[in-house]
């Protein structure tokens, strides 16, 4: 008996690893766009939060969970032209302009989502996308339930957006040139590539991303708003590019490190273990910190990380 429960504990540690992995890999594979150009846009937490109210007021509103994730994708991408402005056109510290964006947010999608729905005793809810257990391969004892065993849009995110972004970041003419003008602008735009374009462009990807990513919470994951609802993925999100050393394969792995430091707080609280629930909630931050420390030292940050550039400079 204790041992099924063991293997039990585990099939659903794993299982829990690969469904919280998505809303880190997704902000995390956009934030690769982003950051090979040159641009830290710390600003994702609050992309996501955007993302996760516009998509779940969206899909409350029409009904369909679709609707509601193109909803996010387009709020991430609107939202994130304003730090794509203050960081690119305006040249503003980077940083700076960030944590502004996070701060706004907060108070945005609050003010969103009370607009729509008001204040309510209980707090509305969509119907979430259901489980698609593939056939044949669900059935895979322990592996069936850990890889095949999800909704939709996480096979989607480890299935098409992964091997597409590693495509276009690695195998194509513009995957190139967000390498080039991260590296070198000004040798970039000797080459009459569009420095400001291509950074624009990279930062409206990486807010598709995290749009994305905060819609997936709200409408396939926990199923209504609240303002917590993030948590801190973005932040994990930003970490896990450095982590992986801007290769999307790398995020992979990565976010299912920090997913499955996720999942084990959250079982652990279920099963009431004896550690206090403060220092359980810690752990995928405290997990964070320690990678960073890690994983920056060995690092290689592009030339321009974080340099606004203008041609008219020398």
């Amino acid at each position: 008996m204790a041992d099924s429960t063991i293997l039990a504990f585990f099939i659903s540690l794993l299982a829990g690893t690969v469904r919280l992995a998505t809303p880190i890999l997704l902000p995390a594979l956009g934030q690769i766009y982003t950051q090979r150009a040159g641009i830290l846009n710390l600003g994702t937490e609050g992309t996501m939060l955007m993302g996760a109210v516009c998509g779940f007021t969206v899909a409350s509103v029409t009904g369909s969970l679709w609707l509601g994730m193109a909803a996010g994708i387009m709020a991430g991408v609107a939202y994130s032209l304003i730090m794509a402005w203050l960081s690119v056109t305006m040249r503003a510290n980077q940083v700076v302009a960030g944590i502004g964006m996070n701060i706004l947010s907060t108070g945005l999608a609050v003010y969103i989502y009370r607009l729509v729905f008001g204040i309510r005793t209980l707090p509305p809810s969509v119907v979430p996308f259901p489980t698609v257990e593939i056939p044949v391969l669900s059935k895979i004892p322990v592996l069936g339930t850990i890889l095949f065993s999800h909704n939709i849009i996480v096979y989607l995110t480890y299935v098409l957006v992964l091997p597409f972004s590693w495509f276009v970041l690695e195998k194509t003419t513009f995957g190139l040139k967000i390498k080039a003008v991260g590296e070198n602008p000004r040798a970039a735009d000797s080459k009459g590539i569009n420095v400001g374009l291509v950074r624009y462009l990279s930062v409206l990807i990486g807010g598709a991303y995290a749009g994305a990513g905060g819609a997936f919470m709200t409408i396939a994951y926990m199923n209504t708003f609240t303002e917590k609802i993030i948590g801190g993925f973005g932040f994990i999100a930003v970490s896990v590019v450095i982590f992986a050393r801007f290769k999307p394969i790398n995020a992979m792995f990565g976010a299912l490190l920090f997913g499955m430091a996720q999942a084990l707080q959250l079982r652990l609280q279920a099963q009431g273990v004896g550690i206090p629930s403060q220092f359980l909630l810690m752990m995928p931050y405290i997990m964070t910190i320690i990678a960073l420390v890690i994983a920056s030292k060995k690092a290689e940050f592009p030339s321009a990380y974080t340099i606004p550039y203008s041609r008219m400079e020398r």
